[in-house]
């Protein structure tokens, strides 16, 4: 199995696209081969925030051995709602920051390629030989195995509370589905979402799709800005939690850390969606439901 990079420097570093689908190779695919640590950071970029303690890479890889430790008896995909979180909290990157595939491509490459293989090594169709898909390496947002967990958080948090992003981390499809939808941008919404979660009106992947669908057609023709607003969004302070980084404790790794002190999500808005989507839900297909099931939209 793929092992832990022999070689990590001290800072977090960018490591462009062409440059890191040298280093996806079938072996390491297939987590029969270790990254080239070595050659692979001598074609990184410094981050641009590199003389801050946010671009310290120990903590970051810390925090992944943790990870798998934790769950190194349990299924893999339930390290996605302890990591998400804590991932989110100790790189404190603005959104424009993550935008840039590069830094996600060598947390991927160059910091823990053993955990993107410990965490997504999936047995190919007709028997053949399990392999990492190589998005999980270098991909799009919510696909790449540390990019989807950030924005998650990013996402599915309530201002400083991270308790959103653990409930709907716990559901596969809100990473795999929900993550896709533009209007997942919008917090009434995701956090809507997550309520129905939360109260067990969503249970199981198959339905938090047919939800995940029903509210995204819904949106071609219901504006829901304009009928959940949200609250007006002050960037200073995520600034400051950036700048407090300086300053800031070790991730926790009992309790949920505190993200920036936003203004939370408007409770009324939250209401209204929460009653909309369990609406749609009720009549939206879900694989698997019986058809008295579907005619009074009870849950499997």
């Amino acid at each position: 199995m793929t092992d832990k990079p022999n070689h990590l420097p001290e800072r977090l570093a960018l490591l462009a696209d062409l440059n890191a689908a040298q280093y996806l190779t079938d072996g390491l695919l297939s987590g029969k081969e270790d990254a080239q640590a070595i050659a692979l950071n001598k074609v990184t970029e410094p981050l641009p925030h590199d003389g801050e303690s946010r671009a310290e890479l120990a903590p970051v890889r810390d925090l992944i051995d943790d990870a798998m430790y934790k769950f190194r008896d349990d299924r893999p995909t339930n390290a996605d709602a302890w990591l998400a979180p804590r991932l989110h909290a100790a790189l404190r990157l603005t959104r424009r920051e993550a935008a840039d595939r590069r830094i996600w491509n060598y947390l991927a490459l160059g910091v823990a390629p053993d955990y993107v293989v410990w965490r997504h090594l999936a047995a190919k169709s007709e028997g053949g030989a399990p392999k990492v898909a190589a998005a999980r390496f270098r991909g799009p947002a919510y696909t790449q195995a540390f990019s989807r967990l950030w924005w998650a958080a990013e996402l599915y948090r309530d201002g400083p509370d991270y308790g959103p992003v653990v409930t709907a981390c716990g559901n596969q499809e809100m990473l795999n589905t929900a993550l896709r939808m533009d209007v997942i941008e919008h917090r009434p919404t995701a956090q809507a979402m997550v309520r129905l979660i939360g109260r067990g009106t969503v249970t199981s992947t198959r339905e938090a799709n047919a939800m995940a669908a029903a509210i995204n057609a819904s949106a071609a023709t219901l504006m829901y800005d304009v009928v959940a607003p949200d609250a007006e969004r002050d960037g200073k302070p995520l600034r400051q939690w950036i700048e407090e980084a300086e300053s800031a404790p070790a991730v926790p790794r009992r309790d949920l850390p505190i993200g920036p002190y936003e203004e939370k999500t408007p409770e009324r808005s939250v209401d209204v969606l929460v009653d909309h989507f369990a609406e749609l839900f009720a009549e939206a297909p879900v694989r698997g439901r019986t058809d008295a099931e579907e005619e009074t939209g009870a849950e499997v």
